[in-house]
């Protein structure tokens, strides 16, 4: 009798352990995608936007994340310090970071653009949430000079911080009218799914080096 009770008050520990233990397994690894139209999914459908493919690919890997959308058409670096804070949630695990492209198109100096995106990254480490920073490369037709120091800014910051960059957030896009919509700036359904298998791996290894979905 004395047997059957220590093998019941035995089990009942082990399955209160494997209640307790099962919730912290299956928590979701949260990103948080913050920039402007690029993020944002200009111009296209339910589920054909940068974070909802970049979600789909990440979970067809196995991996328990959830990717937010917090991507603001025409936002600026200004824009993005400014709602950084409430944009951002406690708990987020990895933010990718892709502001700078509105600046440049406005001709706006690479200096403030540069101090803005400084900013951002100060406020995620001051919260204690890892950042990977996605690049944006100025149009040749603002000329060689101002090119040199805006493509400058990203691997700077990156840097400094020691946060993961990936160069050029259009790569494989850019110069590609096959997979961008009309204006010639945006990707269409064709051109988000190369970001993604593109960013994807540096993606991938953001998420292990900061502890995986647990």
């Amino acid at each position: 009798m004395a047997f059957k009770h220590r093998f019941a008050a035995a089990l009942i520990l082990f399955l209160g352990l494997c209640v307790a233990i099962s919730p912290a397994r299956a928590a979701t690894f949260t990103i948080v995608g913050f920039g402007d139209s690029l993020m944002a999914g200009y111009s296209l459908g339910p589920g054909q936007g940068f974070t909802d493919r970049l979600q789909a690919a990440l979970k067809a890997k196995g991996l328990d994340v959830a990717v937010a959308n917090a991507g603001v058409s025409g936002d600026t670096s200004s824009g993005g310090l400014a709602r950084l804070d409430w944009s951002v949630p406690d708990g987020t695990r990895l933010v990718i970071l892709e502001l700078g492209a509105n600046d440049m198109l406005r001709g706006v100096s690479p200096e403030i653009a540069e101090k803005n995106l400084d900013a951002m990254l100060g406020k995620l480490k001051q919260r204690n949430i890892p950042a990977l920073l996605a690049g944006m490369r100025a149009a040749p037709n603002l000329g060689a000079d101002y090119q040199k120091v805006f493509d400058a800014i990203y691997p700077r910051l990156a840097e400094r911080y020691g946060v993961p960059l990936y160069p050029f957030f259009l790569d494989g896009v850019d110069g590609h009218p096959d997979l961008q919509l009309g204006d010639g700036l945006h990707p269409n359904p064709r051109g988000v799914d190369v970001m993604v298998e593109r960013i994807l791996p540096v993606v991938e290894k953001a998420i292990a080096d900061n502890g995986g979905p647990s």
